[in-house]
């Protein structure tokens, strides 16, 4: 028998509009939405919402959960369970874990892991190297995201950096390619210039030189000629420089678009000013960059020319990250408050709400043609989160659920707060307590 929930007198930021509204939940999906009020049936969970947002939940295009193989970083369920805390309901994951995902048996193997242990519905990239073209061809484009291509610095055998490689994967693959751009090339030589000059020591402000806007540009220029040339429906993740902002157009319907872009919550919220007290811990890859470039990246979201809005959830450990600069790994952990960042910059004046949940849930949902998901739809999978946008709350270790301990925000206090996830209709998280008495679904995709 289906479980009810009626949420009560809540406002909602869905589809451009903001309206209160009671949403009755039945099962797994949105059964009815009504501007004038639903009455609570016999035995229905009822959840007074007045002066919460209720909001879609985000879909995150781009998280590394490490799992299988990295596990003392991170692993499925303590990173998905970060994730519904921050109001994220589903995840698409990366394939550089260990081993790289690069058979159809060892990405069927991180699905049977998630269905055990996420919290949250999932997806996971078929990753692509120079010698797996065969295994990528035979992925099933109804229920996986896309594929992935690290056309830069990656683990293992996923630097894809052969001309004819690339060629023959945006000829011949039909599914979604999304791409990692940072030029090989490039980044050795400005690397190699920063060793001539510190050595070893080499402080962590050079990041953003060693990996600059040229490393970017070239190696997303390389991509989106040959997605024109093949016709490939190409994603571009983290784009972290104004310059790369040239190559993309806000001019066709984004179910239009065959060339598509993604900001990262951590270009959109830290410069390279920030290099001197964060350190190694906002060091990534593309590298944070100048206040110019998160100024652009920000217009850039507000005009549709960056499509969708991710995190790039990449932990490491708290001793890797202690390194120095050469040692130091990058990535660092976001789920967790990826919502409350884009909610302070709404309080900044730099995004507005419905721009918000547009670029982390609709555009999402339309850019991958995720099934019946992403929307405040009668019908659809209630993936849903009530937050609360005036309940100050600062970062601090303790409050954090990730596996390595740490996050880029410590110290750093909020104005807003996500109240309660739902995850296909079941409340996965309310108040700072989780039902895992049901986990998240496998995503499916309309082909």
């Amino acid at each position: 028998m289906s479980t009810s929930t009626l949420i009560q007198g809540a406002t909602l930021v869905n589809e451009n509009q903001i309206y209160e509204a009671d949403v009755r939940i039945v099962g797994e999906r949105i059964f009815e939405v009504s501007k004038t009020g639903l009455t609570p049936e016999t035995n229905e969970k009822v959840i007074d919402a007045k002066g919460l947002h209720l909001i879609p939940g985000m879909i995150d295009d781009q998280v590394h959960f490490r799992e299988p193989g990295l596990t003392d970083k991170a692993e499925i369920y303590t990173e998905s369970k970060a994730a519904v805390v921050g109001g994220i309901t589903s995840f698409m994951e990366m394939p550089n874990t260990v081993p790289n995902t690069l058979t159809q048996e060892l990405l069927e193997n991180k699905y049977q892991i998630a269905s055990e242990k996420s919290l949250a519905n999932y997806s996971f990239f078929m990753g692509a190297s120079n010698d797996n073209l065969e295994e990528v061809l035979k992925t099933n484009p109804q229920n996986v995201c896309g594929v992935k291509v690290f056309m830069g610095s990656s683990t293992g055998n996923m630097l894809v950096d052969a001309e004819e490689v690339l060629d023959n994967l945006f000829k011949n693959c039909k599914m979604l390619i999304a791409t990692h751009c940072e030029d090989e090339a490039t980044v050795r030589a400005n690397t190699a210039i920063a060793v001539e000059e510190f050595g070893e020591d080499i402080p962590i402000a050079q990041h953003p030189i060693i990996r600059d806007e040229l490393a970017c540009y070239r190696s997303s220029f390389k991509a989106v000629e040959l997605a024109k040339k093949h016709n490939t429906r190409l994603h571009i993740l983290h784009i972290s420089s104004a310059k790369e902002l040239a190559l993309f157009s806000n001019a066709a319907e984004l179910t239009e678009k065959r060339i598509t872009a993604e900001a990262c919550i951590h270009h959109l919220w830290f410069t390279d000013a920030d290099y001197e007290k964060k350190g190694t811990h906002i060091k990534w890859n593309p590298a944070v960059k100048s206040k110019a470039d998160r100024a652009a990246i920000r217009q850039a979201v507000n005009d549709n020319v960056i499509d969708v809005i991710a995190t790039d959830h990449a932990p490491h450990t708290k001793d890797e990250k202690a390194n120095k600069y050469l040692k130091a790994p990058s990535g660092g952990p976001l789920v967790q408050h990826a919502f409350s960042a884009l909610f302070e910059m709404y309080h900044q004046g730099v995004f507005s709400l419905e721009k918000i949940v547009d670029k982390t849930s609709h555009s999402v949902a339309k850019l991958f043609r995720v099934e019946e998901r992403g929307f405040i739809r009668e019908g659809y999978f209630a993936d849903l989160v009530l937050v609360n946008l005036n309940k100050p709350n600062t970062v601090t270790t303790e409050s954090l659920h990730y596996k390595c301990g740490w996050s880029p925000f410590e110290g750093q206090q909020f104005k807003s707060q996500v109240e309660k996830t739902f995850v296909s209709g079941h409340l996965a998280y309310s108040n700072g307590t989780f039902d895992e008495s049901k986990k998240g679904e496998r995503l499916t995709f309309v082909v």
